[in-house]
Parts: structure tokens; C-alpha cells; sequence
């Protein structure tokens, strides 16, 4: 399996907005809890929100460039088998391509911007 270069991740808007008056994201008070910050590949990132994320609004994604994480990412085996990445350290603001609002479609599933690798 070849490794992407770009992983998401979902996050409160809240605690993406206290991110960037400290220039790093710590986590989520779950990665915290596990000692590392979850991410998902763009093949993963729907399912993930789904599974997780059901129903929240106020929400964003952040897209987030691999090389730049250096050694603390880590591939993990995790649901279903799956490589999953997990970055055990705090993430620095400049290793992030982009980020955006995931809001809630009528139907009440999040609506996603283009997720690519």
C-alpha cells in the first residue's frame, strides 16, 4: 500500500479556531485521551465522519500534508484491518493545506469539499 500524502481530520470549529490563536492543534479531547491525534486517508475520511462525527454540526476538516509530519506519524492498524494514520505529537499549523466547515446536508449527512490525495 502506497501511503497518501494528504490526511483529514475532524475536529470541533471551536477547537480549530483555538488552534490558530496557538499556532499548533493539540487534538481532540478523545486524541488526547488516546494519546494521539486520528486522522483518516481520503478513501477513509467519509466513512470515519460517519461512524464518529454522526449528526454534529459545527464542524471542520482539516487537510493535512504527510511529509511534514515527519517521524510522529505512525500507520496503525485499526477498524476493519485498515492502516490508519495517527500522529503522536501535536500537529504545527504549517504541515495543514487547507481546512474548511463540514456542515450538515438536508438529509442530515455531512457534506464533504473534494477530498484528493
Amino acid at each position: 500500500m502506497s501511503t497518501p500524502t494528504t490526511i483529514y481530520h475532524v475536529c470541533r470549529r471551536s477547537e480549530w479556531q483555538y488552534a490558530q490563536t496557538t499556532g499548533v492543534y493539540g487534538g481532540s479531547s478523545q486524541d488526547e485521551a488516546d494519546g494521539f491525534i486520528h486522522f483518516s486517508g481520503p478513501t477513509q475520511v467519509k466513512a470515519s465522519v460517519a461512524k464518529h462525527r454522526a449528526g454534529q454540526d459545527g464542524l471542520v476538516i482539516i487537510a493535512v500534508a504527510t511529509p511534514s509530519l515527519g517521524p510522529a506519524l505512525k500507520w496503525e492498524v485499526s477498524r476493519g484491518g485498515q492502516l490508519f494514520p495517527h500522529l503522536y505529537g501535536p500537529l504545527p499549523l504549517s504541515a495543514v493545506i487547507w481546512a474548511a466547515d463540514l456542515p450538515l446536508g438536508p438529509d442530515g449527512s455531512h457534506v464533504f469539499p473534494a477530498i484528493e490525495d
